[in-house]
């Protein structure tokens, strides 16, 4: 099938040094903030990190106090905590992870801008203490188109070797962290399953199985997995909110006000708690029969 033969032709061009295991050098998360210190923030995202679908968006990369996206609102909330913060937000709508993924959105007809390990890591500033990222949801919707909607009936093989590759590349960009920002603590939002969120109540269900296959294989296969290497993963797949209309904006896939509250809440817990490990199961991995 010429669908099935394009996506192994791209993945077999494509090569990376790690494995979808971890990290080259593990590490605990970084610590903690001290009282009425300074965090240093870095986040790495798409349209989530600029607040899209919030009441109040941000222009990318400039500053916005106002903002109503859970980096911004995370912003506030670490100010009105004590903490003085330094915001080094390098998200930019419409971003993937990797050049490859890029590419494929580009091939089938997605309008792609650019991707996380090219455009957004190499621009971590050293002395970051707290880097937060929210990677795979725009990846998930290009591998989709890729497969044609789900029209290869969701091929568990181009499935696999779609998360595989994910897995490699996530792995790259965890060290690219690591190396530029050693010290920093590393906070990761897991994908909901995708095919339970609010815009997909009428999708088919070939594609919502092939959406339910690839978020959680990327959840259990690739981003919980760094927990064991000291990442500190915010898990939306196990918790209820993450498919309840009342998260999301309109168009059912972009956090509305009160969705990017809920997640700066995680993001400021995670930052400066001890903090829970994902669910290593829940009913949210298996809504779709």
């Amino acid at each position: 099938m010429r669908t099935f033969a394009l996506l192994v032709g791209l993945l077999a061009a494509s090569s990376v040094a790690c494995n979808n295991g971890g990290i080259d050098s593990p590490t605990g998360p970084g610590p903690t903030p001290q009282p009425n210190s300074t965090i240093y923030y870095t986040a790495i995202g798409a349209s989530d990190a600029i607040g899209f679908g919030s009441s109040v968006s941000c222009i990318p990369y400039a500053d916005c106090p106002d903002g109503r996206g859970y980096v911004q609102v995370a912003t506030r909330d670490f100010k009105a905590r004590g903490f003085a913060v330094n915001l080094n937000n390098l998200g930019f709508p419409a971003h993937v992870l990797s050049r490859r993924l890029q590419d494929l959105g580009t091939q089938f007809g997605r309008a792609m801008t650019g991707n996380f390990i090219q455009m957004q890591a190499p621009f971590i500033i050293s002395n970051t203490t707290l880097v937060t990222i929210f990677a795979g949801a725009n990846d998930v919707d290009t591998i989709i188109a890729a497969l044609g909607g789900g029209a290869v009936d969701a091929d568990q093989a181009a499935i696999n070797s779609q998360i595989d590759a994910f897995g490699q590349e996530f792995a790259e960009l965890m060290n690219m962290v690591r190396e530029r920002a050693p010290s920093a603590r590393i906070v990761v939002l897991n994908l909901p399953n995708m095919a339970g969120m609010p815009r997909r109540a009428g999708a088919s269900l070939r594609q919502r199985r092939a959406e339910q296959m690839l978020s959680v294989g990327i959840n259990t296969r690739v981003i919980n997995t760094h927990v064991s290497s000291g990442v500190l993963v915010i898990d939306l797949m196990c918790d209820p909110r993450s498919y309840q209309t009342s998260t999301y904006s309109s168009d059912g896939f972009h956090p509305g006000d009160t969705g990017y509250v809920w997640m700066a809440a995680e993001v400021v817990a995670a930052a400066t708690t001890s903090y829970r490990a994902p669910a290593s199961s829940c009913s949210q991995m298996t809504l779709v029969q």
